[in-house]
């Protein structure tokens, strides 16, 4: 069975995940009723805990949860039920040590944590079958239950289990029919690795081939897709028709295919984690952060425009900051003001559910420090009473936001395959080591230009835009940037092409094109296929050890704006120079050149820009507007909008300790307490503040 068009109700959902079996004692009625009073109206329940439904086997707690899920209810609270599946218990370790999963070849994951299963497992499989069926089928009729995230977070591992080379091979037997197709197009007679038969392909702990690395984690990927689609299909032969199927998902995991997971299921969602305190102060330039938690205001964004691109429709974020998060030598709680702008940023780009991890801190665990809504006190203080003011917030704004789309001024594309691959070869490095987070670093550049230069961005995955077609995506987006899309079929070259034939403007940056489906070099002029209608090529590329100066086409340069990490090194055919290395020998190639193609323009930018380059390049390329809000060059505030029905809604943030000014060129509304705001009045912007305005959806919020 397919996804479905199931959604959560018209309402923002707004809520925190509920453990009540954490507690060492019974304070049910308690929480529920203090979540009440907070504007809380969903939790998420049961996922973390197979050993308390199953304590042995086959002998089965179902009763448990029920006066939680009649106590919700009771108070008009909603229920997201979690299968269990991700956290193994004791004895199903036990009596079935051969379900462990392994990191290498014969390495068994040490039991302790959690998710150290090996998922394809037929043992694990029928155990993990039971339980849902189990759990599912005693609870799918209760009134408060709204929906099911099967299993927590997948994808942590990549399994080099028996079973899943086995598999593996069979994918790859399937795909290329013999060895001697293989060896081909692996180019197998490389170090003398042409193989003779299937039995002779060597295990991936050893492997240097970067072909059969894309390979594998494609595989695991689809290891991943398919174990969840499996629980959601038992899901539903219990759930009701207006019951949604989820899982959450933790993004950077390896051993994961976000667009693909999501096929399956009805909704997307997501556990964004992100830096607090001044990680989200403007004004500084913070170095990126990409594995489960991001740092400054473009990471947060960046995480929820990732959320958005997974089905490219609104999602639930099922997990995100209350207090301090990390390990216990980390502890940055958000400034007073910082939750509420978190919750409104993820609104503005497409969420339509909060959920705080959690509702009470735990006084043990690994997670003890991972503070929730309540701290260890269980007494409610200064982060219960920020939350209810947003759950006020929210209840006020009721189903306004129902349809909400984010706007867009730029298409960031988005490849899976390309962040595999440059983690295998990463092009840049770190500390004279190879950068595994190359394909972040180049990507977020971009995406941060973007929103540097007043802009909102639409991240869109490769096979999404290749499926909508180059004169949509022309007619809908009017910039497209492709950057560090090393993975690449002719197909989406094409695409890229005719994007900018069809009138789009098409920026390109570094390892774009370079690689084919099989992570080969393309045997081409760089940028392969796109050279002639860039007007440019390059032959050689460089590293950088220091930033280089760029100066501008007029000659003139201030010096605030740098090449970082990488050069291409562009020799102009047809294209104009936008911008030059002011560097002995850099300053022989072009920096950024542009060149008309058909009724559109492709731009293309030779080294991964800094902070300063990438907001002119994406700048110069946005189509600009009449803002209904003016905000003042350099201020730390920042706007995101979208439409909802007849209305356009304006989110503005202050990421910042000094209190700001807006002017506002339209009249709107307070989209939460209703009051009309004249064209011509100042708004004020306490710091850390938030507000929201409604316009008209024909005038122009952006």
């Amino acid at each position: 069975m397919s996804a479905t068009t199931r959604r959560p109700t018209a309402d923002l959902l707004f809520g925190v995940a509920y453990y009540p079996e954490y507690h060492q004692s019974d304070r049910t009625a308690k929480d529920l009723d203090l979540m009440a009073a907070a504007g809380i109206n969903v939790i998420r329940v049961g996922e973390s805990v197979w050993s308390t439904w199953e304590p042995r086997d086959a002998e089965f707690d179902l009763e448990w949860l029920a006066p939680v899920l009649d106590g919700a209810h009771e108070r008009g609270i909603r229920v997201i039920l979690g299968t269990p599946t991700y956290a193994v218990p004791p004895w199903l370790q036990t009596a079935h040590p051969e379900i462990a999963a392994e990191r290498r070849t014969g390495e068994r994951i040490p039991w302790g944590a959690r998710q150290e299963v090996d998922y394809t497992h037929p043992v694990f499989r029928f155990h993990a079958e039971r339980v849902i069926r189990r759990i599912i089928e005693r609870h799918a009729e209760h009134p408060a239950v709204i929906g099911y995230q099967v299993d927590n977070e997948p994808g942590l591992e990549l399994l080099h289990n028996q079973g899943v080379f086995e598999g593996f091979v069979a994918s790859l037997r399937e795909q290329y029919g013999d060895v001697d197709t293989l060896n081909r197009e692996w180019g197998l007679t490389y170090w003398s690795h042409r193989l003779g038969d299937w039995t002779e392909l060597w295990r991936p702990d050893g492997n240097t081939f970067p072909q059969y690395d894309l390979a594998w984690r494609r595989y695991q990927a689809q290891v991943t897709t398919d174990f969840i689609a499996w629980q959601a299909e038992i899901v539903r032969e219990y759930a009701t028709d207006d019951q949604f199927v989820t899982t959450c998902l933790q993004y950077p995991r390896r051993a994961l295919d976000d667009r693909s997971v999501f096929e399956a299921l009805d909704v997307a969602s997501g556990n964004p984690y992100y830096g607090m305190q001044d990680q989200l102060d403007a004004s500084k330039d913070l170095e990126a952060l990409n594995y489960w938690t991001t740092s400054g205001v473009a990471g947060l964004f960046r995480q929820a425009d990732r959320m958005y691109s997974s089905r490219q429709q609104r999602y639930l974020v099922t997990e995100t900051n209350a207090q301090a998060i990390d390990a216990s030598e980390n502890n940055f709680p958000p400034y007073p003001g910082q939750l509420r702008q978190a919750a409104f940023a993820l609104i503005s780009r497409g969420a339509e559910m909060i959920e705080y991890w959690h509702w009470h801190s735990l006084p043990y665990g690994a997670e003890t420090y991972w503070g929730g809504v309540l701290p260890h006190s269980l007494e409610p203080g200064r982060i219960y009473r920020e939350v209810s003011e947003i759950g006020r917030d929210l209840a006020a704004l009721g189903a306004r936001l129902d349809g909400y789309v984010p706007d867009a001024d730029a298409v960031v594309l988005w490849s899976n395959p390309s962040r595999y691959a440059l983690q295998f070869m990463p092009p840049l490095a770190r500390d004279g080591k190879p950068d595994d987070e190359s394909y972040e670093r180049i990507f977020d550049a971009f995406y941060r230009g973007v929103l540097d230069a007043g802009g909102q961005a639409r991240i869109m995955h490769v096979e999404q835009a290749l499926a909508l077609g180059a004169a949509e995506l022309a007619r809908r987006y009017p910039v497209l940037i492709a950057a560090a899309v090393y993975i690449t079929s002719d197909a989406d070259i094409t695409l890229l092409r005719d994007y900018a034939a069809a009138g789009g403007h098409l920026l390109l940056g570094p390892r774009t094109a370079y690689a084919d489906e099989l992570a080969r070099a393309r045997i081409a002029v760089a940028p392969p296929g796109l050279a002639d209608a860039a007007g440019v090529r390059y032959e050689e590329f460089s590293n950088l050890q220091h930033d280089i100066t760029v100066t501008t086409d007029h000659g003139a340069s201030d010096g605030s704006a740098h090449a970082r990490l990488w050069v291409d090194g562009l020799i102009p055919t047809d294209a104009d120079i936008l911008a030059t290395y002011a560097h002995p020998r850099f300053s022989a190639f072009a920096a950024v050149t542009t060149h008309v193609h058909g009724a559109g323009r492709i731009t293309v930018v030779g080294t991964v820009p800094d902070r300063e380059l990438a907001r002119t390049v994406a700048a110069e390329a946005i189509p600009t507007h009449t803002p209904a809000v003016r905000i003042p060059a350099g201020s730390s505030v920042t706007m995101s909008s979208g439409t909802a029905g007849a209305h356009r809604y304006a989110f503005l943030f202050n990421w910042g300790q000094d209190r700001q000014q807006v002017g506002l060129a339209t009249d709107a509304e307070d989209a939460i307490g209703g009051v009309v705001v004249a064209a011509g009045t100042t708004i004020d912007l306490a710091p850390w503040g938030t507000r929201i305005l409604r316009f008209a959806a024909e005038g122009e919020a952006r």
